[in-house]
């Protein structure tokens, strides 16, 4: 035993001088390894996937969007962090805007290889067209009312669905098949939609779908994705049930401070109700409303719903979502129940908030909630900044909300945005903006908050 604990240390000692030695002097020569990448998707979730070092290492994955360019001195990209993995490979966030990724390998001692040139997201091809997050095959079949999902496409306002009897004439374009068209529709507002396959059972062997982007006035933005066939299974349940809409998020993401419900719709219903808790539902997926919601609101459209109340305390949160008739009843059953965690900013001064109205809150491109935070320009801050935003505020509405929503996160720095519906509204004065606009200056001022207009 005395010999073992005196040889241990010199055999570590030999062991670390080695690895140092072997990764300072690149006797291996790593450091003019070429790191090799590749991207597989599966059920909508992309992997990236590198040969190995044939040495002991680990890498770090970095995420980064490009800039526009327009500013003077802007970067050519825009950061989203780093993660360090132990394992060739990394699971990658869907993303709703096109990113890029750098892997570099490190050793005990440093960098060994890399980083990489750009390895650009696949999913954002040119032209663009929607990219399917389900695919329905042997293996996973379709009951006769799947939900067709896809990535979303940048700036679309709108989607168009194809169903046909076959593959079309020819994949992409931006018409419909001439020989396979079965149906199509355009008032598809979001990144999903369910289909029924009812009338085409038993008449159609295999049933395909593709979808494309349209823009505000139904122009086309890019083209078709490729036809994807359905196979289908009649014995399966059909979906009763609304889609939580969560598949292209931003990387970290969190809800604004007046957060937004997002979800897929069912087939036909126009209506839905959205309800609040701090613990899950007592019965999932259920037919009733939860005896312990904190709060329900009707939405005003059939894909998302804004909360008309601030979420500032601490803790975990979960909403849902159901379909309702023209007298409030349930119309199949709840939506399984998403999660969000409001972090605690109130127990040390928040350094940068953002405060206004839409153009603060998010979203955009008309169907795009503020949830879509793609469409917030805070995103791309190089800093955290707290998102104090509320849709539809004028400037006075955001100056009598400022000390229930503004100071209890005392904030360093504000940046406000708001005015643009005051401008829209002809009852509002331009003395009266600059009156309140004045005013929120003033309340900063007292409450050592520097504000930026």
């Amino acid at each position: 035993m005395k010999k073992f604990f005196l040889f241990f240390p010199i055999i570590l000692g030999f062991t670390v001088l080695s690895f140092y030695m072997a990764e300072k002097t690149d006797i291996l020569g790593l450091g003019s390894w070429e790191i090799a990448s590749s991207f597989s998707e599966e059920n909508g979730h992309q992997t990236l996937s590198w040969e190995p070092l044939p040495y002991p290492c680990f890498y770090r994955v970095e995420t980064f969007s490009r800039t526009t360019g327009l500013a003077q001195g802007e970067p050519e990209a825009h950061s989203y962090g780093s993660e360090l993995v132990f394992r060739s490979s990394y699971d990658v966030p869907s993303a709703p805007i096109p990113m890029f990724y750098r892997v570099t390998a490190y050793g005990m001692f440093g960098r060994l290889a890399g980083p990489t040139e750009p390895i650009e997201n696949p999913r954002f091809s040119d032209p663009p067209s929607p990219v399917p997050i389900y695919r329905y095959t042997e293996e996973h079949p379709a009951s006769l009312m799947p939900y067709l999902v896809w990535h979303t496409v940048p700036a679309a306002v709108c989607y168009e669905v194809e169903l046909l009897s076959g593959p079309p004439e020819s994949e992409g374009g931006i018409t419909l098949s001439k020989t396979t068209h079965l149906a199509s529709t355009r008032q598809i507002f979001t990144n999903g939609w369910q289909a029924d396959l009812r009338p085409y059972q038993g008449k159609i062997e295999t049933v395909y779908w593709r979808a494309r982007a349209l823009g505000l006035h139904y122009e086309p933005i890019g083209e078709f994705s490729h036809a994807e066939p359905i196979t289908i299974d009649p014995e399966l349940p059909m979906p009763d049930y609304p889609l939580i809409n969560n598949f292209d998020q931003m990387p970290d993401f969190e809800q604004p401070i007046y957060p937004t419900y997002a979800w897929i719709p069912m087939h036909g219903v126009q209506n839905y109700e959205v309800e609040l808790m701090i613990e899950p539902p007592d019965v999932p997926n259920g037919t009733e409303p939860d005896p312990k919601r904190m709060w329900q609101r009707r939405a005003q459209d059939a894909i998302s719903c804004y909360d008309e109340y601030a979420r500032p305390y601490a803790g975990e949160y979960y909403w849902r979502v159901r379909g309702i008739d023209a007298a409030g009843n349930t119309v199949g059953r709840y939506s399984d129940a998403e999660e969000f965690i409001v972090r605690d900013y109130t127990s040390k001064r928040v350094n940068t908030a953002i405060f206004g109205d839409s153009v603060t809150h998010g979203g955009g491109a008309l169907s795009y909630a503020p949830s879509a935070l793609e469409y917030c320009f805070a995103t791309y801050f190089d800093f955290p900044a707290l998102n104090l935003g509320r849709s539809g505020d004028t400037v006075h509405m955001s100056l009598e909300r400022f000390d229930a929503d503004v100071l209890p996160f005392r904030p360093k720095n504000l940046i406000i945005f708001t005015g643009s519906n005051s401008l829209r509204d002809p009852s509002i004065t331009a003395e009266s903006i600059v009156h309140d606009f004045e005013a929120i200056r003033q309340k900063c001022e007292e409450n050592d908050i520097r504000p930026i207009f």
